[in-house]
């Protein structure tokens, strides 16, 4: 474990960095295309009146050097709220160094203090790295659930109601 490191909650002045952060783990997934968050989105849906997920930086020596964004679900099987983990990014030059791992337990300690039943997040079926790094946590996938989304035009055009005729 780093010991040269700290755990700290973002605040609203983080918003400019959260939003940097979000842009480099876009990068490194090859989906900077998708990026549509501007710094007044994440500021409303961060710290608006009704918070939507929470932000952690791991900091070294005064440096950013990764950051970590969840929020509750809920598990209807277990009736108690999990922990969604969105993104977890540790800059490229920062990797190695534990400072992921220590986030992580970061994380799964405040699922345990907050009675959650479980710690779930996506990753990219490519990104090996990552794959090896859950898996050395002891992490399983579960590959019998397939993630589906609908986003954009489809969610929009979803939403009206249905023809009758």
């Amino acid at each position: 474990m780093p010991v040269d490191s700290r755990i700290v909650f973002a605040t609203e002045a983080d918003v400019p960095a959260i939003l940097a952060f979000i842009r480099g783990i876009a990068e490194y997934e090859k989906l900077s295309h998708e990026v549509v968050a501007t710094e007044e989105i994440l500021r409303e849906s961060l710290f608006g009146p009704r918070r939507n997920a929470e932000v952690l930086f791991i900091e070294s020596d005064g440096e950013r050097v990764g950051y970590a964004v969840f929020f509750h679900s809920f598990s209807t099987f277990l009736g108690v709220p999990g922990i969604y983990l969105e993104d977890l990014y540790i800059r490229p030059e920062h990797r190695g160094r534990g400072y992921g791992r220590k986030l992580f337990s970061f994380i799964a300690a405040l699922a345990v203090e907050r009675g959650c039943g479980r710690l779930e997040w996506s990753v990219l079926n490519w990104n090996t790295p990552a794959l090896e790094f859950y898996r050395s946590l002891g992490a399983v996938s579960q590959s019998e659930w397939t993630m589906q989304r609908l986003s954009g035009e489809a969610l929009r055009r979803f939403q009206k109601p249905a023809s009758r005729t």
